[in-house]
């Protein structure tokens, strides 16, 4: 392909910046959070709205290259190679209606600019761990955050979203427009078409309860095995995980934690403090905490409770599910990611799940995972002295743990891999049916995602996601 013509007679059709491949500006313009993702397209437009987004889908149809999308960057798993990026960073639009309790997002609105609208009317979005995190992927993959175990995933509040599909059209999509595409598009991300907005609803949250206590080294097995039988009892409006983490000796990290193994619990509660204090007493009482901030708060700083990074950084994720997590599970979590165990891992969490996330949608979708018990994500630092290594370590604690998996995962969990990966995030009949919407309406594939083979199992689940950000749940 001849980007320079190309890029000059589609720069006629769009507002915003058409770009080669290899100018200057596009490492910029395409870089994302995971800095060890590197991009290479044919062109980048820089769209400004709907129009554009839809421009270039014709274009790259009429040239005979894929379509790619990025909108913050936190979602970069895999290489975009030779394609047609659109990036939808600067379309930020957002509205909130307190009356109806829905709002409207577009396509390169972080989860910030939702929560700062809704949250003076006593109202909260389904977003996750990371304010700073792009709404549209994180809520078409699902999108599992600190109220996901009493109202469901993301996706089942979405009632219409707005997407260019292959043939360059901006259609509004709902249930009752196109029932199949619908289903489909809530929970399958960009494979059917580029979403330029969403609008979902909102839920009333009055009150708020949630922080994290962290537990020195000498108390991980003990914290940990005392979480795992006292979360599943825990009530629907609770969020709760624990993570192991070995975090750097910087200066951003608290003085107690710098490099040394942690452990962290977090925990939510949408509902009084007097009632979360009496919750969480249990696991208060394990151990004592190095740094304890669980208290009262606005969900509008819920960020506070997972104190995800916000730099950009290399990184390597991967992530899954797991029907249970008895004794043995954590004898073999803890032999290969545990305090005694020298490894290159940032990160090793645990999820609960269940409640409404168990529950199929009021107007089915095709969101994956809704077997789990707990989530699982493995995050592995990956500089480039470790950029070999940090495959190989993340796979293999996947692997140990993958007799407690169902062999499904959650999309916006499970890190690098490619679609042939990403295929093993549903079960075999979601994507037969999966497989059947995108012929229909992407026939020649130009979005990519032609979703292969369901075979597989946790270890293979190597989905793309945003975790590795903290977002992408």
């Amino acid at each position: 392909m001849h980007t320079t013509g190309s890029r000059e007679r589609l720069a006629r059709e769009v507002v915003g910046a058409v770009l080669d491949g290899d100018a200057p500006a596009t490492a910029a313009e395409v870089s994302g959070f995971n800095t060890a993702v590197t991009h290479r397209p044919a062109l980048v437009v820089a769209a400004e709205g709907a129009g554009d987004v839809a421009a270039a889908v014709r274009h790259a149809r009429e040239v005979g290259i894929p379509v790619a999308v990025q909108a913050t960057g936190h979602g970069a798993a895999d290489p975009v190679d030779g394609a047609v990026l659109v990036t939808t960073a600067r379309m930020r639009g957002v509205t909130v209606d307190p009356h109806s309790r829905t709002a409207r997002v577009e396509a390169g609105a972080r989860w910030r600019s939702v929560i700062d609208a809704a949250v003076p009317h006593g109202l909260a979005p389904l977003s996750g761990s990371s304010s700073g995190v792009g709404v549209v992927g994180y809520t078409l993959g699902g999108g599992m955050g600190h109220l996901a175990r009493r109202h469901g995933f993301a996706a089942d509040h979405v009632r219409a979203v707005e997407l260019v599909t292959a043939d360059g059209t901006l259609r509004r999509v709902t249930a009752e427009s196109d029932p199949e595409l619908f289903w489909a598009v809530r929970g399958g991300q960009a494979r059917f078409g580029i979403a330029t907005a969403v609008e979902f609803g909102l839920v009333p949250v009055p009150e708020f309860f949630g922080g994290a206590v962290l537990f020195g080294p000498g108390d991980v097995e003990r914290v940990l095995r005392a979480w795992a039988e006292w979360a599943p009892a825990m009530p629907e409006d609770v969020t709760t995980s624990v993570a192991v983490l070995r975090l750097p000796p910087l200066d951003s990290v608290p003085p107690p934690l710098r490099g040394v193994v942690s452990l962290a619990l977090r925990f939510g509660l949408a509902g009084p403090p007097a009632r979360g204090e009496a919750l969480l007493a249990p696991m208060r009482a394990v151990a004592p905490a190095l740094l304890d901030t669980v208290g009262p708060m606005s969900y509008a700083a819920v960020d506070g409770i997972h104190m995800d990074p916000t730099e950009p950084m290399p990184a390597v994720m991967r992530g899954g599910i797991l029907h249970s997590l008895p004794p043995a599970a954590l004898d073999a979590l803890l032999g290969v990611a545990g305090p005694d165990v020298d490894i290159p891992l940032a990160m090793v969490e645990l999820r609960l799940m269940g409640g409404a996330l168990a529950r199929p949608a009021a107007v089915p979708n095709a969101v994956a995972g809704r077997e789990g018990a707990f989530s699982l994500s493995v995050v592995a630092p990956a500089p480039p002295p470790l950029r070999d290594v940090a495959p190989v370590v993340t796979h293999g604690v996947l692997r140990t743990l993958e007799p407690w998996s169902p062999g499904t995962t959650l999309v916006n969990f499970g890190g690098h891999g490619g679609e042939q990966a990403l295929s093993r995030a549903w079960t075999p009949d979601v994507l037969e049916r999966l497989r059947r919407v995108k012929a229909a309406v992407d026939p020649h594939d130009t979005f990519g995602g032609a979703l292969g083979s369901a075979a597989g199992s946790l270890a293979g689940a190597e989905v793309g996601a945003e975790l590795v950000s903290g977002g992408a749940r």
